[in-house]
């Protein structure tokens, strides 16, 4: 169970995950009317804008793309993305921006087994992975001032003496407060899961999913209210918890909802796609046949007055049956007008700095974490806000995560091949300076990249969510964020808007009526119907 639950803190960052191994009771909906079957859906020949193309507004253009097929449907999708590249908070670098070595992820670096659309798409779209927690050693829980809690996360424990007082000590610290919270953790996953089930639901608001789930509890607390008031420890809640809010959304305990801090630790088995998370999103586009604008920037969007609207860039204005916001609103920028601006709340996005790096020091500094000089330490340190709560000083850094090593990609002369570089993320809420990585990585570091990125939704506490039907024919995907935000629920979220509007606009859905066979490998609704 330890090793579980903190695997689980450091394979959580900027990633969710959505399902345990375990059976559950499917939840049932009131479904909207029934649709046409394929053969009687009228076709209609509309343009459809989806402004982003990160894991939302891709999926989405796929999601249209699968409609179309079923449902004979001829309609052109347009994809502005003011980046030059597609995958929004996917994307890669590479080291001392030198080709020749394999790719690194500069933002969200993972995703999990049970993630099945992403999961799916890596199968459909012939990507191969590689498991993150393969690459994992030691963790640390640090405070800011003192190494709490240190486990072995993935190698073997050696002898069974050994095994069994790591398991004492754990069980000292935290008594089992693990376990109510696995406890905790299955029981909002078995809701989660029937987002793919054959039965899959359509939801006009989060507010209507959210009482479907009846989640009231876990939205409108905090985390550390609602661990405690389901028997959980305050020292588990503050120091292993916490470890996984700060990795996965940069919020304390006492400050994020409850559903944010169970996400953080509904994660196993990590991976990753060879050569760059954002291949799945560029598949996704590729596949749905959808003409993109790159670095081309939605400065505004109009009505127009035959039930359409109007999307203009700094260059063009065009017309649209219906329009997808795939972007978060009040960061994108986009010119709404007032009366439906005013419907979509202030939302503030945790900025985060990242940091790559690469070195030949196997470790921290140990110094730095109060050990002597050449001790042991854990490659893999997540922060919390102890020091804080005990009057002291705050963590510099949210994570401090070793990744493997570098390596040069396989060509024709050469297989892959490790050099003896480490690679390291950071993530930390100011700009870490060069001296200070210096001191960290004592004197070895190689290359440096750094990125800030408005990364995730503060996930306060609340009741009232975004609307996803903005306007007839204007729907807003990351309304779904501030409730759960992550690559797995951006396609969960676009596939619903998608149903929103080909029912609103073609009489149509992502799946048609009579339905399909189900294929080998698991039912997952919208690939499969």
């Amino acid at each position: 169970m330890r090793n579980l639950i903190f695997l689980a803190l450091l394979s959580a960052s900027l990633s969710c995950a959505l399902q345990f191994p375990f059976d559950v009771n499917y939840l049932w909906w009131n479904r909207l009317q029934p649709l046409p079957s394929p053969a009687t859906a009228e076709p209609r020949s509309p343009r459809i804008a989806i402004i982003g193309a990160g894991a939302g507004g891709s999926s989405a253009a796929f999601w249209i793309s699968k409609a179309k097929e079923r449902y004979g449907l001829d309609v052109a999708i347009d994809v502005y993305e003011s980046n030059d590249y597609i995958g929004g908070r996917s994307t890669t670098v590479y080291p001392y921006n030198d080709t020749a070595y394999e790719p690194l992820e500069l933002g969200a670096f993972i995703f999990v087994e049970a993630n099945k659309n992403l999961q799916r798409a890596v199968n459909e779209f012939n990507l191969s992975l590689s498991r993150f927690d393969e690459e994992i050693d030691d963790i640390a829980i640090w405070d800011g001032e003192n190494v709490l809690y240190t486990l072995s996360a993935t190698k073997s424990w050696g002898s069974r003496i050994l095994s069994w007082l790591h398991s004492v000590k754990f069980l000292l610290r935290y008594g089992y407060s693990s376990l109510r919270t696995q406890g905790l953790v299955k029981a909002m996953t078995a809701k989660i899961v029937t987002l793919y089930e054959p039965e899959a639901p359509t939801w006009s608001s989060i507010e209507e999913l959210n009482a479907s789930f009846n989640w009231t509890e876990l939205v409108s607390q905090t985390g550390a209210e609602y661990f405690q008031s389901h028997g959980v420890s305050q020292t588990f809640a503050e120091e292993a918890i916490e470890a996984g809010t700060r990795v996965n959304y940069a919020q304390s305990i006492d400050s994020i909802h409850g559903l944010g801090a169970t996400v953080s630790l509904a994660t196993s088995g990590g991976v990753r796609v060879r050569g760059g998370n954002q291949q799945v999103f560029e598949q996704f586009v590729k596949r749905s046949g959808a003409q993109v604008f790159l670095k081309t920037k939605v400065v505004g969007i109009e009505r127009q007055s035959a039930n359409g609207w109007i999307i203009v860039t700094k260059d063009e204005r065009r017309d649209y049956s219906a329009v997808v916001i795939a972007a978060p609103y009040h960061t994108s920028h986009i010119s709404l007008p007032a009366d439906l601006s005013s419907l979509i709340p202030p939302q503030p996005y945790a900025h985060v700095h990242i940091t790559l790096l690469t070195t030949t020091a196997s470790t921290p500094n140990p110094v730095y974490f109060g050990h002597k000089p050449g001790s042991k330490v854990a490659t893999n340190v997540l922060a919390t806000f102890g020091g804080v709560r005990h009057g002291g000083s705050p963590s510099e850094f949210n994570f401090i995560s070793y990744q493997g090593r570098t390596k040069f990609a396989k060509n024709e002369t050469h297989d892959e091949q490790e050099t003896d570089e480490w690679i390291v993320k950071i993530s930390s809420p100011e700009r870490i300076s060069d001296e200070w990585l210096a001191t960290q990585f004592q004197n070895q570091v190689g290359w440096v990249l750094r990125k800030e990125w408005d990364a995730f939704p503060v996930l306060s506490p609340m009741t009232r969510f975004p609307p996803i039907k903005l306007d007839d024919g204007l729907f807003y995907i990351n309304a779904f964020e501030p409730f759960i935000s992550c690559m797995e629920t951006e396609t969960l979220a676009s596939r619903n808007v998608v149903d929103l509007l080909l029912r609103e606009k073609f009489n149509a859905s992502v799946c048609a009526v009579e339905g399909e066979r189900r294929r080998p490998g698991g039912f997952v609704y919208g690939w499969d119907c």
